[in-house]
C-alpha cells in the first residue's frame, strides 16, 4: 500500500499519469499530459460522483469522460497560493482551454489570484499552463 507510479493515461496519449495508493481501496489519478483526473471512487453511480457532480462548473461535467475501468475522468484544478492557478475554461467540449493565473503577493490578504495575468493554453498544453505559473520550471 501508499506506492506512487507513473503509467499510460487510460484518456489521452501521454506516459505521465501519476497514480497513488492512498488506502487499499483508494488510488488516486493525475494525468499530466492531458490534466485529467480521476480516482477508484469516482464511478457513475456511487455516492462520492454524485457529491462531485452537484459542485463541478458545467464545463467540467461537459469534458467528462469514462475510462474502460467504468472509472470517470475530469479536468484537474489546481491553486497553489504563491503560484496561481491552472483550471479549465470553456464553453463547451468544442471550445474550451486551460487558464493559467498566476498569483501575486497583496500587502493585506498574502497572496490572490490576478486576473490581469490569465493565459489559455491548449487542450493538451496542461504542463504548458503549470510551468506558466511556475509549478515546474
Amino acid at each position: 500500500m501508499n506506492f506512487d507510479e507513473l503509467k499510460e493515461c487510460p484518456c489521452g496519449e501521454s506516459d505521465a499519469c501519476y497514480r497513488q495508493e492512498v488506502t487499499k481501496d483508494i488510488a488516486i489519478e493525475l494525468c499530466y499530459g492531458c490534466g485529467f483526473q480521476s480516482n477508484s471512487i469516482m464511478v457513475s453511480g456511487s455516492e462520492f460522483y454524485n457529491e462531485q457532480i452537484e459542485t463541478l462548473p458545467e464545463i467540467y461535467k461537459e469534458l467528462m469522460s469514462e475510462d474502460e475501468d467504468g472509472k470517470i475522468w475530469i479536468p484537474t484544478h489546481i491553486n497553489i497560493e504563491d503560484k496561481g492557478t491552472v483550471f479549465a475554461m470553456g464553453s463547451n467540449r468544442n471550445d474550451w482551454a486551460w487558464a493559467g493565473v498566476k498569483a501575486i503577493k497583496d500587502e493585506e490578504k498574502g497572496y490572490k489570484t490576478d486576473m490581469s495575468t490569465i493565459k489559455y493554453f491548449k487542450e493538451r498544453d496542461f504542463i504548458e499552463a503549470l510551468s506558466y505559473i511556475q509549478v515546474i520550471p
